[in-house]
C-alpha cells in the first residue's frame, strides 16, 4: 500500500505546540505516514515571554479580536493535493493564533480548497471557540472536511493555570522557587505524560489512517493529565 501523504502546518509561540506535535509526527512516521512539515514564521519575531503586565494585557486584548500576525512567504510545495493537512497551533484568547489567521487570509484558498483538515490545538483549556472559528474559516477557504480536533489542554487545574500563564507571559516565573503558588502551579504548559500520549496517539492514528479508515469517523480522546510533574 502506498504511503499516505500528510502536510503539517504549524505555529508554536512558546514551543508547547511544537513539543507535542514532534511526538505526534514521530508516531505517524513510525507507521510509514509520509510527512511534509511547514512551520510558520512571523515577519517580525514574537518574543516569549512578552515581559510586562501592561503589554501582556494589551496582547491578550488584541488577540481576543483576532489580530493578524504577518508571516513570511511559504514554500510553494504546500500548494499540492494531500491525503490530509494537519493545522496546528495554540489558542490565543479563545481564537487561533495570529500567524495561523494570517495564513488563512493570504494563502487559505490555495492550500485548503478541497482538502481534508485535522486541527491540532494546544491550549490553556478553552478551545471550543478556537475550533468553531477555525472550522468556519477553513470552510470559507473551501476545505472538504474538517476533522474532529486533537486537543491538549494544560494539565494544571483552574484558576491556577490561567493565572500562571498570564504571569509567565508577563515575564514572571510562577513555577520556580518555594512560594505557595508553586504548589498549585508546578509547571508551565504541557506535561511529559502528555508528550507520551501524543506519541501513542500519533502511532494509533498512523495505523488507522494507513488502513483506510474514514477521516469523518475519527473522534480523538486526549484526556487532561492531572499531574503536571
Amino acid at each position: 500500500m502506498a504511503e499516505q501523504r500528510v502536510l503539517v502546518i504549524s505555529y508554536s509561540y512558546s514551543h508547547q505546540t511544537r513539543n507535542l506535535l514532534e511526538k505526534f509526527v514521530a508516531g505517524m512516521e513510525s507507521e510509514h505516514v509520509e510527512i511534509t512539515w511547514l512551520k510558520l514564521v512571523p515577519v517580525e519575531k514574537l518574543h516569549f515571554p512578552i515581559g510586562t503586565i501592561p503589554s501582556t494585557v494589551w496582547m491578550m486584548l488584541q488577540t481576543f479580536f483576532r489580530k493578524r500576525t504577518p508571516i513570511k512567504a511559504i514554500d510553494p510545495v504546500v500548494f499540492q493535493k494531500w491525503d490530509l493537512i494537519i493545522l496546528a497551533g495554540p489558542t490565543w484568547s479563545y481564537n487561533p493564533s495570529g500567524p495561523v489567521l494570517s495564513l488563512l487570509d493570504r494563502d487559505g484558498k490555495k492550500i485548503f480548497t478541497d482538502q481534508n483538515v485535522l486541527p491540532f490545538i494546544s491550549c490553556r483549556g478553552y478551545w471550543r471557540m478556537h475550533f468553531w472559528g477555525l472550522r468556519s474559516l477553513l470552510k470559507k477557504c473551501g476545505a472538504k472536511l474538517v476533522v474532529s480536533p486533537i486537543v491538549f489542554s494544560h494539565p494544571t487545574p483552574e484558576p491556577w493555570r490561567t493565572i500562571g500563564v498570564f504571569l509567565k507571559l508577563a515575564g514572571k516565573t510562577p513555577e520556580a522557587g518555594t512560594s505557595w503558588f508553586r504548589k498549585v502551579y508546578p509547571k508551565y504548559g504541557h506535561s511529559r505524560q502528555q508528550g507520551e500520549t501524543a506519541l501513542l496517539l500519533g502511532r494509533k492514528f498512523g495505523r488507522d489512517f494507513i488502513s483506510g479508515r474514514e477521516l469523518a469517523d475519527f473522534q480523538f480522546e486526549t484526556p487532561i493529565v492531572t499531574s503536571a510533574e
